[in-house]
């Protein structure tokens, strides 16, 4: 089965398995977990491979008879209406579910969920630090990485880079070569699902990392006055008009969408010579393109670093992992009890085998071995190092801010791709986001 970003984020593929917890129902709104000192609890997102955590949590609630967790399972939406309510009055899970980003920012300021730094020594050694660096607010841990990490990273057409003469590009100005050859070939450079409009994403986050570092995003999250007003932002925004204008994604992007997984199929077609997209998308190429994937037409590369600027090439985005954090609400019994699943089962060697054997990267240290035994393992391998190695692993900024915020990234940054709206448009924009 072919995974798409949103099937991601709504737990279909890597979020639900942290949620399926134990083997008491599978119905939404059953059992009435809730955390306000009433046993241990976590509410879950339907659909999914379950069987990772539905083990993970049977194996503590074998070891913990006296205090095992209850679940309530929800589709995604009634759960993103239903959680912060039930935070806020009170009411949620013992363990806080979340993307981590501006969602963790509220809870740590509201005081929903407590400071776990040093209650989970096992897992701070065990985690990737980029991930784990995710769940911090103020230096200090609020949530934890329960499953895989999702880059982003290129994907090529090794057939069309040959036919083409062309090499993987290593600078901005290599890919902008790149493109304008394979343009002249007639053949597209870039596949993009602009539809959709979050991929257009990956290309300005990118470009403003590569451009200045995570610092100017970063005072965007913090919210502070103007900051999108960073010069990286406005040099960003040159160098993908830049692609724009060369023909980089063609003229019929508008009309490409993701969750079909189109713009993939523009590349195993030979019809696309490159593609930007989440580490989700490879199972489209293994299972979608079986025959095209196993005559090795497939390559995948980083983003490249642009000449001048000050960001690391080792930085990336995507979605580090899915979190979990504690609740402020639990008994301080509880609190200690749920801080212990997470240190110590929370990504056990079992979970993280189950994880790899579902073509997915576990967000943790020194799992080379395990990786080097999937059919999967250089895809795999490439991924992980990719993780492991970066000196920033920034959260997708439509998951890091809150959901006005984002939904103004998306409409402005559409209007940019097509023509409709200038760099100065949308940094005035989301200077305007911020109160």
């Amino acid at each position: 089965m072919s995974v798409s970003r949103r099937q991601l984020l709504m737990g279909a593929v890597a979020s639900a398995p942290l949620f399926a917890l134990t083997a008491c129902g599978s119905g939404g709104g059953r059992d009435g977990a809730g955390g306000g000192g009433g046993g241990l609890s976590a509410w879950a997102l339907t659909g999914g491979p379950e069987k990772v955590f539905r083990s993970t949590f049977a194996r503590w609630n074998k070891d913990n008879p006296d205090h095992k967790f209850k679940v309530q399972y929800f589709a995604n939406d009634a759960y993103k209406q239903k959680i912060r309510t039930s935070v806020g009055s009170g009411n949620g899970p013992t363990l806080i579910y979340s993307w981590a980003g501006g969602t963790l920012k509220d809870y740590v300021a509201s005081k929903d969920v407590v400071d776990i730094t040093d209650k989970i020594p096992t897992l701070t050694k065990r985690a990737l630090p980029a991930v784990l660096d995710v769940g911090k607010v103020d230096g200090k841990v609020y949530a934890v990485p329960i499953n895989n990490s999702q880059p982003v990273l290129f994907y090529y057409n090794k057939k069309l880079f040959k036919q083409a003469g062309v090499e993987v590009p290593k600078t901005f100005g290599d890919l902008l070569a790149a493109v304008k050859t394979f343009k002249s070939k007639g053949i597209l450079p870039i596949a993009l699902a602009g539809q959709s409009q979050w991929p257009e994403l990956m290309w300005i986050e990118y470009l403003v990392d590569r451009m200045g570092g995570p610092e100017p995003f970063k005072k965007a999250f913090e919210q502070k006055k103007g900051a999108w007003s960073d010069p990286a932002f406005k040099k960003a925004f040159g160098k993908l008009k830049e692609l724009i204008d060369a023909g980089a994604f063609g003229d019929k992007f508008g009309s490409v969408v993701a969750d079909n997984n189109a713009d993939a199929a523009l590349v195993y077609t030979d019809k696309a010579a490159m593609l930007l997209q989440g580490s989700w998308v490879y199972t489209t190429f293994t299972n979608d393109a079986a025959k095209w994937f196993k005559a090795g037409n497939l390559g995948w590369f980083d983003f490249p670093s642009i000449e001048g600027g000050t960001g690391d090439k080792s930085n990336v985005y995507g979605n580090p992992s899915n979190y979990f954090s504690v609740s402020s609400k639990a008994s301080k019994e509880d609190q200690d009890r749920a801080a212990k699943f997470l240190d110590k089962y929370n990504l056990s060697d079992s979970a993280c085998q189950e994880l790899i054997d579902m073509g997915l990267v576990p967000a943790v240290q020194n799992i080379e071995g395990k990786l080097a035994a999937s059919k999967d393992k250089d895809f795999l391998q490439y991924t992980y190092d990719q993780t492991k190695n970066a000196k920033s692993f920034q959260l997708s900024w439509d998951q890091a801010l809150s959901d006005k915020q984002a939904q103004t990234i998306l409409t402005k940054l559409s209007a940019f791709f097509l023509g409709k709206a200038s760099a100065d448009d949308f940094i005035s924009a989301m200077n305007g986001t911020i109160k």
